[in-house]
């Protein structure tokens, strides 16, 4: 059998190839992999902080309840609904409907933060409306939640780092907050705002 030059330059030319994607493929791998934890971390202490949020939830129901009640106004439409998932909260407050959910955590993503590196964590979004009203006819899943968005409360992968809300008609600036606290002053801040502000009436335009 006759070997050649030709095949050796081959064999060593194939070799360095798949040894530079291997090594290339190593590195975005471990990159992808640590993003990973990072994702599993957060996800499992955003649903801690939304399952707190429900055991607030309770008290709050019933504060309001009595309060209304005390006043003779109905306390039928004070109520709020959780999924079998444990992933989406509706909240009925008279006449206003609150959402809450962590559907949105479907892969790792970083909340940027100026004059600091990208932060790995979950994500609690608050919406003004019901969320399968709101999602109802909406071509754009993301796009329908943003646009009826009131606040969202980021939670890190790690339980020492501090959490962070974002309220849009504060110019989201981020709120920093211990992580104990998050899921009371997240729940009752964006009561507050939804809340606290009212209704205009609907009105066309009249043509001359």
């Amino acid at each position: 059998m006759d070997f050649n030059n030709s095949n050796f330059d081959n064999l060593e030319t194939s070799m360095r190839k798949t040894s530079v994607i291997q090594e290339r493929v190593s590195l975005v791998s471990t990159h992808m992999y640590k993003q990973y934890l990072e994702y599993q971390h957060a996800n499992l202490n955003t649903q801690e902080m939304f399952i707190k949020m429900v055991n607030n939830l309770d008290a709050t129901i019933e504060y309001l309840k009595q309060y209304f009640s005390s006043r003779g106004i109905s306390a039928q439409n004070i109520y709020y609904q959780i999924d079998d998932k444990r992933t989406l909260i509706k909240l009925n407050i008279l006449w206003h409907k609150i959402s809450f959910t962590t559907r949105c955590n479907d892969r790792p993503q970083a909340l940027y933060i100026e004059k600091s590196d990208p932060l790995f964590c979950g994500r609690i979004m608050a919406l003004n409306g019901d969320y399968d009203e709101i999602l109802k006819n909406q071509p754009g899943y993301f796009s329908a939640l943003l646009e009826n968005e009131v606040a969202s409360l980021y939670c890190p992968s790690e339980k020492e780092q501090s959490a962070i809300i974002k309220v849009r008609h504060l110019g989201n600036r981020n709120f920093y907050i211990s992580q104990t606290d998050a899921p009371r002053e997240f729940l009752l801040k964006v009561i507050e705002t939804i809340c606290g502000g009212g209704c205009f009436h609907e009105e066309g335009f009249k043509r001359i």
